[in-house]
């Protein structure tokens, strides 16, 4: 013989399924900005470890021909050899092709007046100078 349920054991009352709700939303709203804050991290540190490499690749280019490429060369000398470069033995990037931003735009290249040090930089998510977090310039 069954023993007979009850209305209360029949299911979750409706109190009870707002209240677990509203845990979630407050659990949700607290954990998600952390996330969002990691991933907007996780990009900048990805852009300042690929322009270290981009540097890298431009020690080589000077150690091949001497000197940096010009600002309008640009990093595009780095997989394809400039015009009368007879000693350029790239590419100098791996698999021949630069890589985007972690937003995926090109990353920036100017040569110093002198010629003296190249800056290879992005401009970060918002591809405008200066910002704060996600937004910020790297390199």
């Amino acid at each position: 013989m069954k023993p007979k349920s009850s209305k209360r054991d029949a299911g979750f009352s409706l109190m009870e399924l707002l209240v677990a709700l509203v845990i979630l939303a407050l659990i949700v709203g607290l954990v998600a900005p952390q996330v969002l804050g990691y991933l907007g991290r996780a990009r900048t540190d990805s852009a300042k470890v690929q322009i270290d490499n981009l540097k890298s690749s431009l020690s080589l280019y000077l150690v091949d021909m001497g000197r940096y490429p010009s600002s309008s060369e640009g990093l595009e000398s780095l997989v394809k050899a400039p015009p009368g470069a007879a000693n350029w033995r790239g590419p100098y990037v791996e698999d021949g092709e630069l890589p985007a931003d972690p937003w995926g735009k090109p990353y920036q290249y100017e040569l110093t007046a002198a010629g003296a040090r190249p800056r290879v930089f992005t401009l970060g998510a918002d591809a405008a100078p200066g910002g704060e977090g996600e937004n910020q310039d790297v390199g």
